[in-house]
């Protein structure tokens, strides 16, 4: 009897150590599955991606394999930025985290470079992101660390009917909002791109040293001046409500009032514009053009912290991103301008897509001015009468 107790219990012990092994080999396949993606922006941002990563569990070709987890963050909506986060996470020493991959461009990933060096970013790895190979977009820093993956820029948009010929360059524009007070506004900068753009745009056209808009030395901000002049000069011609100058939030706010007839030109996001127009949320008659010198465009990019957890399953994903599946899923949701071949890609409808160059875009990278221009703009325009 003692004998056989002691069998039962013996056994009972290699069945529970075989069920917490098994439980262990599931656990760490689980964790091997799990890519967890970072990215901000505005809500059409949001959406594409909502897309994509669902195409990338279900329906590419590591679905299954790999399962992606969106982690993504307003812009404007919180004091803390994901670059800050990022940040912080690494000057903490933290080690396998969940910032798997993260989607960065422009000013962000110009910060995070000077904040904690490409050093703490993964080298591209060729081998497991093939489809690289057909993208020839280079960001502006950390070119061996951030794989591009869309264009982005903004443009002039305007309503025609009632604007035959929009303004070619910076000056005809001004003339334009100057003879057309009220019809004209940009987003705060801050909460949107697009009038980010077009105010950093306004100053840095003043300043003649063209390497300027492609630096974070403070040397530049004493050069500010006669843009945000500018700025203040146009001030009273801006959109009004209830008799005083408002600039909305973020860049659907703009969009939306140009939508609704209360302004008929504004800056705008070129994806943002011709995704909303053909979801019939934006009236066809509602057109785009550039004007010189141009508002500023980019290459958005991912980039593969080497404090995550995951790398492997992030290089996934960004050659998945760099598929034909996925970059015409970016075209047709988002209007994104794709970095691959598009001859073999249906732009019906985004044909406007074909005449912006991204080898030709106005690139604007002043890393951490950015804080300091967002407040001078808050304390100098923003107050105004």
């Amino acid at each position: 009897m003692k004998k056989n107790r002691m069998n039962a219990v013996l056994t009972a012990c290699i069945v529970a150590a075989l069920l917490f092994t098994a439980c262990a080999k599931k656990a760490e396949t689980k964790d091997n599955k799990v890519i967890n993606l970072w990215a901000t922006g505005s809500d059409n941002v949001r959406q594409i991606f909502e897309s994509l990563t669902a195409d990338f569990n279900t329906n590419s070709e590591y679905a299954g394999k790999y399962e992606i987890k969106l982690n993504f963050m307003l812009t404007g909506t919180g004091t803390q930025t994901l670059v800050d986060m990022v940040a912080a996470a690494y000057k903490a020493k933290q080690t396998n985290t969940d910032y798997d991959i993260i989607d960065f461009g422009g000013d962000d990933l110009s910060r995070i470079v000077s904040l904690i060096g490409e050093e703490a970013f993964v080298k591209l790895d060729s081998a497991k992101i093939p489809n690289a190979a057909a993208v020839s977009a280079k960001p502006t820093v950390a070119k061996d660390y951030s794989q591009p993956y869309r264009g982005t820029t903004v443009v002039l948009a305007y309503n025609s009917k009632k604007i035959s010929s929009p303004p070619k360059t910076t000056d005809e524009l001004t003339k334009w909002i100057m003879d057309n007070p009220g019809r004209f506004v940009y987003n705060t900068p801050g909460t949107g791109g697009s009038g980010d753009s077009f105010v950093r745009t306004a100053v840095y056209n003043f300043i003649g040293d063209v390497s300027a808009i492609m630096s974070d030395d403070e040397k530049w901000m004493k050069e500010w001046d006669a843009g945000f002049a500018y700025l203040a000069k146009i001030h009273p011609y801006m959109y009004k409500s209830g008799g005083s100058v408002v600039y909305p939030n973020k860049n659907q706010g703009t969009l939306d009032l140009l939508s609704n007839g209360e302004i008929d030109m504004c800056p705008t996001w070129a994806d943002m514009l011709l995704s909303q127009r053909a979801a019939g949320t934006v009236p066809e008659y509602i057109k785009m053009t550039t004007i010189q010198p141009s508002f500023t465009g980019s290459v958005q990019g991912l980039i593969v912290p080497s404090f995550g957890s995951n790398k492997d399953g992030a290089f996934a994903f960004i050659n998945y991103m760099l598929s034909q599946q996925a970059q015409t899923m970016l075209v047709r949701k988002m209007a994104a301008i794709p970095l691959v071949d598009t001859t073999k890609m249906d732009l019906t409808g985004y044909e406007d897509l074909r005449d912006l160059d991204v080898s030709k875009f106005r690139v604007m990278s002043i890393g951490k001015l950015s804080t300091s221009f967002n407040e001078r703009w808050d304390t100098e325009i923003s107050t105004l009468p």
